[in-house]
Protein backbone atom coordinates (compact mmCIF):
# COMPACT_ATOMS: atom_id res chain seq x y z
CA UNK A 1 0.00 0.00 0.00
CA UNK A 2 3.10 2.03 0.78
CA UNK A 3 4.60 1.98 -2.09
CA UNK A 4 1.56 2.47 -4.18
CA UNK A 5 1.39 5.60 -2.48
CA UNK A 6 4.92 6.46 -3.19
CA UNK A 7 4.41 5.69 -7.10
CA UNK A 8 1.13 8.36 -7.26
CA UNK A 9 3.03 11.18 -5.13
CA UNK A 10 6.29 10.99 -7.11
CA UNK A 11 5.04 13.48 -10.01
CA UNK A 12 3.60 15.86 -7.41
CA UNK A 13 7.14 15.72 -5.47
CA UNK A 14 9.38 16.07 -8.82
CA UNK A 15 7.02 19.14 -9.61
CA UNK A 16 6.91 20.64 -5.86
CA UNK A 17 11.12 20.23 -6.64
CA UNK A 18 11.37 21.50 -10.28
CA UNK A 19 9.29 24.44 -9.02
CA UNK A 20 11.73 25.10 -5.70
CA UNK A 21 14.73 24.85 -8.53
CA UNK A 22 13.06 27.33 -10.80
CA UNK A 23 12.25 30.28 -8.02
CA UNK A 24 16.27 29.31 -6.41
CA UNK A 25 17.66 30.24 -10.38
CA UNK A 26 15.21 33.29 -10.97
CA UNK A 27 16.13 34.33 -7.12
CA UNK A 28 19.97 34.29 -8.40
CA UNK A 29 19.17 35.82 -11.45
CA UNK A 30 17.75 38.43 -9.83
CA UNK A 31 20.78 39.17 -7.53
CA UNK A 32 23.61 38.91 -10.71
CA UNK A 33 24.01 42.22 -11.96
CA UNK A 34 22.30 42.58 -15.48
CA UNK A 35 24.75 41.27 -18.63
CA UNK A 36 25.22 44.90 -20.01
CA UNK A 37 26.82 46.13 -17.21
CA UNK A 38 29.46 43.35 -17.50
CA UNK A 39 30.47 45.10 -20.52
CA UNK A 40 30.85 48.44 -18.83
CA UNK A 41 33.70 47.15 -15.86
CA UNK A 42 37.09 46.20 -16.56
CA UNK A 43 40.48 47.30 -16.38
CA UNK A 44 41.81 49.71 -19.14
CA UNK A 45 46.04 48.95 -18.74
CA UNK A 46 47.61 52.50 -18.15
CA UNK A 47 51.20 51.54 -17.82
CA UNK A 48 53.70 54.12 -16.78
CA UNK A 49 50.83 56.54 -16.40
CA UNK A 50 50.82 58.80 -13.08
CA UNK A 51 48.70 58.46 -10.57
CA UNK A 52 47.28 62.18 -9.39
CA UNK A 53 49.27 62.48 -5.86
CA UNK A 54 47.54 65.91 -5.02
CA UNK A 55 44.06 63.85 -4.62
CA UNK A 56 42.75 64.41 -0.95
CA UNK A 57 40.93 61.43 1.09
CA UNK A 58 40.16 60.79 4.10
CA UNK A 59 42.51 58.04 6.46
CA UNK A 60 40.88 55.33 8.67
CA UNK A 61 41.14 57.83 11.31
CA UNK A 62 38.78 60.81 9.15
CA UNK A 63 42.17 62.77 8.95
CA UNK A 64 42.45 64.43 5.92
CA UNK A 65 45.89 63.23 3.70
CA UNK A 66 47.09 63.30 0.06
CA UNK A 67 47.90 60.59 -1.95
CA UNK A 68 51.64 61.89 -1.96
CA UNK A 69 51.51 61.19 2.02
CA UNK A 70 52.14 57.13 0.91
CA UNK A 71 54.66 57.97 -1.34
CA UNK A 72 58.18 58.28 0.14
CA UNK A 73 60.61 56.35 -1.77
CA UNK A 74 58.79 52.95 -1.69
CA UNK A 75 56.39 50.56 -4.08
CA UNK A 76 53.08 51.11 -3.28
CA UNK A 77 50.13 48.40 -3.67
CA UNK A 78 47.04 49.90 -5.01
CA UNK A 79 43.39 47.71 -4.21
CA UNK A 80 40.13 49.77 -4.85
CA UNK A 81 37.48 48.01 -3.47
CA UNK A 82 34.14 48.98 -1.41
CA UNK A 83 34.10 48.36 2.07
CA UNK A 84 30.57 47.18 2.58
CA UNK A 85 31.18 44.64 -0.90
CA UNK A 86 29.01 41.28 0.76
CA UNK A 87 32.03 38.84 -1.12
CA UNK A 88 34.02 39.90 -4.12
CA UNK A 89 36.18 42.89 -2.45
CA UNK A 90 36.86 40.76 0.72
CA UNK A 91 38.06 38.06 -1.12
CA UNK A 92 40.40 40.21 -3.20
CA UNK A 93 41.74 41.22 0.08
CA UNK A 94 41.79 38.00 1.90
CA UNK A 95 43.85 36.78 -1.51
CA UNK A 96 46.01 39.88 -0.80
CA UNK A 97 47.43 38.91 2.56
CA UNK A 98 47.58 35.22 1.77
CA UNK A 99 50.06 36.28 -1.00
CA UNK A 100 51.85 39.16 1.54
CA UNK A 101 52.37 36.57 5.00
CA UNK A 102 55.08 34.19 2.63
CA UNK A 103 57.27 36.86 1.44
CA UNK A 104 60.28 38.51 3.43
CA UNK A 105 59.13 42.27 2.76
CA UNK A 106 57.53 43.52 5.52
CA UNK A 107 54.50 46.03 4.97
CA UNK A 108 55.79 49.24 6.50
CA UNK A 109 59.66 48.89 5.81
CA UNK A 110 59.47 47.38 2.39
CA UNK A 111 56.68 49.08 0.71
CA UNK A 112 53.27 50.56 1.24
CA UNK A 113 49.31 49.41 0.65
CA UNK A 114 46.61 51.80 -0.23
CA UNK A 115 43.07 49.97 0.30
CA UNK A 116 40.64 52.50 -1.10
CA UNK A 117 37.05 52.35 -1.11
CA UNK A 118 35.41 53.40 -4.85
CA UNK A 119 32.10 54.04 -3.10
CA UNK A 120 31.96 57.71 -2.04
CA UNK A 121 28.92 57.23 0.47
CA UNK A 122 31.52 55.22 2.90
CA UNK A 123 33.38 57.30 5.51
CA UNK A 124 36.61 56.76 7.86
CA UNK A 125 34.57 54.41 10.12
CA UNK A 126 34.37 51.43 8.19
CA UNK A 127 37.96 52.01 6.47
CA UNK A 128 38.97 51.53 10.21
CA UNK A 129 36.96 48.47 10.78
CA UNK A 130 38.64 47.14 7.61
CA UNK A 131 41.86 48.04 8.66
CA UNK A 132 41.87 46.31 12.00
CA UNK A 133 40.67 43.04 10.72
CA UNK A 134 43.41 43.10 7.65
CA UNK A 135 45.86 44.21 9.87
CA UNK A 136 45.08 41.61 12.22
CA UNK A 137 44.83 38.54 9.86
CA UNK A 138 48.44 40.29 8.30
CA UNK A 139 49.87 39.55 11.97
CA UNK A 140 52.92 41.02 11.35
CA UNK A 141 54.52 43.55 13.78
CA UNK A 142 54.35 47.35 12.21
CA UNK A 143 51.82 46.49 9.78
CA UNK A 144 49.19 49.49 11.08
CA UNK A 145 51.93 51.98 9.58
CA UNK A 146 51.72 50.67 5.86
CA UNK A 147 48.83 49.51 5.68
CA UNK A 148 46.32 52.14 4.90
CA UNK A 149 42.28 52.33 4.23
CA UNK A 150 41.04 55.71 2.68
CA UNK A 151 37.76 56.84 1.89
CA UNK A 152 37.67 60.10 -0.15
CA UNK A 153 34.66 62.21 -2.53
CA UNK A 154 33.25 61.02 -5.96
CA UNK A 155 36.05 63.50 -7.93
CA UNK A 156 38.55 62.51 -6.23
CA UNK A 157 37.73 58.64 -6.43
CA UNK A 158 36.97 59.32 -10.50
CA UNK A 159 40.13 61.04 -10.61
CA UNK A 160 41.94 58.10 -9.03
CA UNK A 161 40.06 55.14 -11.31
CA UNK A 162 40.43 57.10 -14.24
CA UNK A 163 44.07 57.53 -13.34
CA UNK A 164 44.20 53.88 -13.38
CA UNK A 165 41.88 52.76 -15.47
CA UNK A 166 39.78 50.95 -13.09
CA UNK A 167 36.21 50.63 -14.61
CA UNK A 168 33.47 49.99 -12.01
CA UNK A 169 29.25 50.65 -11.73
CA UNK A 170 26.40 51.01 -9.81
CA UNK A 171 23.85 48.01 -10.34
CA UNK A 172 20.67 49.54 -9.28
CA UNK A 173 18.68 46.38 -9.01
CA UNK A 174 21.35 44.81 -6.95
CA UNK A 175 22.19 47.88 -4.94
CA UNK A 176 25.37 46.68 -5.19
CA UNK A 177 28.76 48.29 -7.42
CA UNK A 178 29.40 45.79 -10.06
CA UNK A 179 33.88 45.67 -10.23
CA UNK A 180 36.46 43.25 -10.91
CA UNK A 181 38.76 42.07 -9.02
CA UNK A 182 42.37 43.57 -9.48
CA UNK A 183 45.63 45.23 -7.79
CA UNK A 184 47.97 48.02 -8.89
CA UNK A 185 51.54 47.67 -7.78
CA UNK A 186 52.90 51.23 -8.13
CA UNK A 187 56.60 53.11 -8.23
CA UNK A 188 57.45 55.50 -5.65
CA UNK A 189 56.85 58.35 -7.67
CA UNK A 190 53.58 57.25 -8.58
CA UNK A 191 53.12 55.86 -11.56
CA UNK A 192 51.40 52.19 -12.43
CA UNK A 193 53.99 49.53 -12.82
CA UNK A 194 51.77 46.28 -13.06
CA UNK A 195 48.16 45.15 -12.79
CA UNK A 196 47.91 41.36 -10.93
CA UNK A 197 44.34 39.96 -11.76
CA UNK A 198 42.36 37.49 -9.32
CA UNK A 199 41.10 36.99 -6.08
CA UNK A 200 44.76 34.72 -5.34
CA UNK A 201 47.68 36.28 -6.02
CA UNK A 202 51.07 34.73 -6.39
CA UNK A 203 53.55 35.65 -3.68
CA UNK A 204 56.22 35.53 -6.36
CA UNK A 205 54.44 37.68 -8.68
CA UNK A 206 53.70 40.25 -6.15
CA UNK A 207 57.22 40.24 -4.97
CA UNK A 208 58.66 40.42 -9.00
CA UNK A 209 56.35 43.14 -9.08
CA UNK A 210 57.36 45.27 -6.15
CA UNK A 211 61.09 44.55 -7.29
CA UNK A 212 60.37 45.71 -10.47
CA UNK A 213 58.13 48.79 -9.39
CA UNK A 214 60.81 49.88 -6.82
CA UNK A 215 64.02 49.41 -9.71
CA UNK A 216 65.63 46.65 -7.58
CA UNK A 217 65.98 49.08 -4.75
CA UNK A 218 64.47 46.29 -2.72
CA UNK A 219 64.99 42.90 -3.35
CA UNK A 220 68.24 40.33 -2.97
CA UNK A 221 70.66 39.09 -6.17
CA UNK A 222 68.41 36.57 -6.27
CA UNK A 223 65.28 37.85 -7.14
CA UNK A 224 67.25 40.27 -9.92
CA UNK A 225 68.38 36.96 -11.61
CA UNK A 226 64.92 35.95 -11.40
CA UNK A 227 63.54 38.89 -13.15
CA UNK A 228 65.54 37.70 -16.21
CA UNK A 229 64.03 34.44 -15.98
CA UNK A 230 60.49 35.63 -15.36
CA UNK A 231 58.88 38.17 -17.87
CA UNK A 232 55.13 39.56 -17.01
CA UNK A 233 52.93 39.76 -19.43
CA UNK A 234 50.02 42.49 -19.23
CA UNK A 235 47.28 40.51 -20.50
CA UNK A 236 47.12 37.87 -17.77
CA UNK A 237 48.77 40.11 -14.75
CA UNK A 238 51.40 37.46 -14.36
CA UNK A 239 54.75 36.64 -14.59
CA UNK A 240 55.62 33.64 -16.92
CA UNK A 241 58.97 31.62 -17.36
CA UNK A 242 61.65 32.98 -20.27
CA UNK A 243 62.62 29.97 -21.49
CA UNK A 244 65.30 31.80 -24.10
CA UNK A 245 66.61 33.57 -21.19
CA UNK A 246 67.25 30.61 -19.19
CA UNK A 247 69.02 29.48 -22.38
CA UNK A 248 71.19 32.46 -22.72
CA UNK A 249 72.18 32.28 -18.95
CA UNK A 250 72.78 28.96 -19.28
CA UNK A 251 74.98 29.56 -22.51
CA UNK A 252 77.14 31.86 -20.90
CA UNK A 253 77.76 30.19 -17.79
CA UNK A 254 78.67 27.70 -19.67
CA UNK A 255 81.07 29.83 -22.04
CA UNK A 256 82.35 31.31 -18.26
CA UNK A 257 83.47 27.99 -17.55
CA UNK A 258 85.32 26.18 -20.06
CA UNK A 259 87.07 29.84 -20.50
CA UNK A 260 88.01 29.26 -16.56
CA UNK A 261 89.38 25.87 -17.38
CA UNK A 262 91.12 27.00 -20.16
CA UNK A 263 93.24 29.54 -17.93
CA UNK A 264 93.69 27.02 -15.51
CA UNK A 265 94.81 24.81 -18.05
CA UNK A 266 97.27 27.40 -19.22
CA UNK A 267 98.47 28.34 -16.35
CA UNK A 268 99.51 24.60 -14.86
CA UNK A 269 101.86 24.27 -18.41
CA UNK A 270 102.70 27.95 -18.02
Amino acid sequence: MKKVILYFMLPAIALALRAVCLFAASEALAQDPATGILQEIGVDQKLNAPVPLDLGFKDESGRDVQLRDYFHGKPVVLSLVYFECPMLCSMTLNGLVKSMRPMTFNIGDDFEVLTISFDPKEKPNLASAKKDVYVKDYGRPGAAKGWHFLTGSEDSIHRLTDAVGYRYKWDEPTKQWAHVSAIAVLTPDGRVSQYLYGIEFSSRDLRLSLIQASQNKIGTLVDRILLFCYHYNPETGKYGFVVMTVVRLASLATVLALAAFMFLNWRRTA
